[in-house]
């Protein structure tokens, strides 16, 4: 018997995420409930058997898709049955499919569509010359076309083209036949680029791909998108190549199409037939296959690229935060000189000012002079600044500031920091709210101060996509990388939690089960009342229910209340949990929290019952040993080489310090100060074989890093990870003396070319870049 809908996708998706059926149900029940998937993950382990946000994740989008499906399938049952076409074969076979590409495959034949060669042909009288061509291969097709002749079917050719476009639709609509090809095809394609006559010179950045060939199957996906890049702009022609190397007429998928007429016979008709398979494979089915292959691949490139950016996104927003003290930000530029903003340990704006060290006023004095000034009157400890134009200029003016500062006490941490997406922010709605009497230019540089202290707080007030640490973000489904890029965000905000009365309504948004609605009210109810002091409070606000508070507050910490447990991760609807466990050690709640010896002597399953078991009682045991614990690294600074300030001061083989910026499938930039990211290639991140870069490094690590070769025109700097061993000495001494192009060498004699194809074969680390720009 065919399993129900609900039954067939708990099913399949317990087989992709690696769970069971019921822990599908249970968890698609939560969310279909209104649970958010921090929630679930967090506070529901028992209902879900434990799935975390990252199988829940793709739980919910595969659920999105397989709900579609049965939705499609449904409808064109509906569709066959009122047509009286709908078989018990059919309805089992349209039962099974498991993609929407395999159900209209299926439903082709009974499509409603518009009027056809083949319904004319037939309308013609047409249809019986078809059927007898296919009945008796002994006869010559065009003897059998002569009977067919009239004052609509003038000649026997106009016969013959008329029943071939009745086979044509036929084999078309064979959803076994297309399976077939479709799958031949996915094995045996190359995806091919070539330069556009004519557009050489303006297309010189895909010049990469003016002659490039690879398998289809195996094409990455920054490769895939900058030759579609390429394609839109004008410049490339992207095809895909099936047995190219077949004769014409007996290619594979030409004989796959004839023998879907079993044309393996020697009468006149077979041969007529197999060249009616061969056009058909030709005109029709290679170009509808190859549309959907693209397609597939589109998809599958751009499903890498988001997944690229959104692990960089979470690197980045769970980065290292330096903590509530007092930052000076400066936001650096030359002609519009630099902008300063002063901070406090909460964030708030002390002081901001405007000064002009470089061209055109050179008042380089006076900068360092309103800098110290802002120093000592504010007690600054941090100075963050902006990577962009004239970062490394301003950094170096900082850093002869501080080394004559007079005084006894520890001077100002200096710190480059990614101004991405600091520009979006200071000319949006929100900035313009949060600092109605600033000038636009001066709120970058709050920003920038800002996101040192929390990245996490900071980051959230930009929209994701503007942050910029994906790779052809511009080129890909928007809706679904916004989707994506969102539940990112809300997985980094749940997992760090959010003080409910500092934190801005931006972060406040975040929190499962708030929304902007309602971040909105607390920060009202806060500014009216004054801070909560007990997350029960929370049921105080506007609009914010049992419902929504069930979902948020175990997400919102309430420093130094009235309730210790308020100040931890723990669930309001668990406190009699944790407070029987502070209870079996005899002493007060806060004496308790914190001391991991004591509570480590206690055995969970002692505190089980019938509402939470095990794992929520492990987790607050955890929280308790740990209260508030701070997910998010260290924080730590990259220190940038002195004297190494612009592209053109680096040399092969110098070791340099850096900071990873972006992680992308072929390696990971890494931003060593001289305004220009360098490349570690994947082949260069470890000593050992890496397959994903991830692995190994996320945004914001600190790295060292030796720099293998520098292209100044193209701006494009090789860096490697690996040992510095005797052997990579060597090679980056050699490959810095050799002239551009020249072959690398070994003990005297050229270095093996790589197993791989000619048109992927890389000779050097720039190859991971062909065509890649950085949105």
């Amino acid at each position: 018997m065919t399993p129900d809908p609900a039954r067939r996708i708990a099913l399949l998706i317990a087989s992709e995420i690696a769970a069971t059926p019921q822990q599908v149900t249970a968890a698609v029940e939560l969310l279909d409930g209104g649970a958010t998937v921090p929630f679930v993950a967090r506070y529901r382990k028992e209902v879900t058997g434990g799935l975390d946000d990252t199988q829940l994740r793709n739980l919910a989008e595969r659920l999105a898709y397989l709900r579609e499906l049965e939705a499609r399938r449904a409808a064109i049952l509906a569709s066959i049955r009122d047509q009286g076409k709908l078989t018990d074969a059919l309805e089992s076979a349209i039962a099974k499919v498991a993609t929407k590409a395999e159900l209209e495959d299926i439903y082709l034949p009974y499509k409603p569509k518009r009027r056809t060669k083949a319904m004319i042909a037939r309308e013609n009288g047409l249809g019986p010359l078809a059927e007898a061509i296919l009945a008796d291969r002994s006869k010559a097709p065009a003897d059998l076309a002569t009977g067919f002749i009239t004052e609509a079917v003038p000649d026997v050719k106009t016969a013959l083209e008329g029943a071939r476009d009745i086979i044509a639709e036929g084999l078309a609509e064979n959803a076994d036949l297309l399976g077939r090809l479709r799958n031949h095809m996915k094995s045996v394609a190359r995806l091919t680029a070539t330069v556009v006559p004519g557009k050489e010179a303006e297309g010189a950045k895909f010049a990469d791909y003016f002659a490039h060939s690879e398998d289809w199957s195996k094409a990455p996906s920054h490769r895939v998108l900058a030759m579609l890049r390429g394609r839109n702009e004008g410049f490339l022609a992207v095809d895909l190549e099936v047995d190219a190397d077949a004769p014409r007429g007996d290619s594979p998928a030409e004989r796959m199409t004839g023998a879907a007429l079993m044309t393996a016979g020697k009468g006149p008709g077979d041969q007529w037939l197999r060249e009616a398979a061969a056009w058909v494979w030709r005109v029709k089915l290679k170009t509808s296959l190859t549309l959907d292959l693209m397609a597939d691949l589109r998809d599958r490139a751009e499903a890498e690229a988001i997944n690229v950016f959104a692990r960089n996104l979470k690197d980045l927003l769970l980065a290292a935060p330096a903590g509530g003290k007092a930052t000076l930000g400066l936001d650096p530029g030359i002609r519009t000189g630099c902008k300063l903003a002063v901070v406090d340990a909460t964030g708030k704006v002390l002081a901001t000012s405007t000064v002009y060290p470089f061209q055109p006023k050179n008042d380089l004095r006076g900068a360092q002079v309103e800098i110290a000034q802002l120093i000592r009157k504010h007690g600054v400890q941090l100075i963050a600044i902006g990577n962009g134009t004239a970062s490394r200029e301003s950094e170096k003016m900082v850093a002869d500031l501080l080394a004559v500062l007079p005084g006894d006490a520890p001077k100002p941490v200096k710190v480059i920091v990614s101004e991405a997406g600091a520009s979006v922010y200071s000319a949006s709605e929100l900035a313009a709210k949060e600092f109605p009497g600033l000038d636009v230019s001066l709120r970058g540089a709050v920003s920038i101060a800002r996101r040192l202290q929390d990245p996490l707080a900071e980051l959230v007030k930009i929209e994701p996509k503007a942050i910029g640490v994906g790779q052809y973000q511009h080129d890909v489904d928007q809706h679904r990388l916004g989707r994506s890029l969102e539940a990112v965000v809300e997985d980094a905000v749940n997992a760090v939690g959010v003080d409910v009365n500092t934190a801005s309504a931006p972060l406040l948004a975040r929190v499962s089960g708030v929304g902007p609605g309602l971040a909105e009210a607390i920060v009202s109810h806060r500014d009216a009342n004054g801070p909560f002091a007990t997350r029960r409070e929370l049921l105080k606000v506007a609009r914010l229910g049992p419902k929504a508070f069930e979902q948020a507050a175990g997400f919102l910490r309430i420093a130094g209340g009235k309730e210790p447990l308020d100040a931890s991760s723990v669930h309001p609807e668990a406190y009699d949990v944790a407070r029987k466990i502070v209870a079996a050690c005899g002493r007060d709640l806060r004496s308790v929290m914190g001391d991991a010896a004591a509570l480590q002597r206690l055995d969970p399953r002692s505190f089980i019952d019938a509402r939470f078991g095990l794992p929520t009682v492990k987790d607050i045991l955890a929280e308790l040993e740990k209260p508030g614990r701070d997910p998010r690294p260290g924080f730590k600074t990259a220190t940038f080489a002195d004297g190494v300030e612009d592209i053109k001061d680096l040399k092969p083989g110098m070791l340099l310090e850096g900071t990873v910026t972006n992680v992308a499938a072929f390696g990971a930039f890494v931003d060593i100060g001289v305004h220009q990211d360098g490349l570690v290639h994947v082949s260069q991140l470890s000593d050992t074989f890496v397959k994903d870069p991830h692995q190994v490094v996320k945004a914001g690590d600190v790295v060292k890093v030796r720099v293998v070769e520098v292209d100044v025109p193209r701006k494009r700097i090789a860096l490697t990870m690996k040992r510095d061993s005797a052997e990579a000495r060597a090679q980056v001494a050699e490959r810095g003396a050799r002239p551009a192009g020249a072959q690398p060498q070994r003990g005297g004699k050229p270095l093996p070319k790589t197993a791989a194809p000619a048109a992927t074969t890389s000779s050097s680390p720039f190859d991971a870049l062909r065509g890649l720009k950085r949105d």
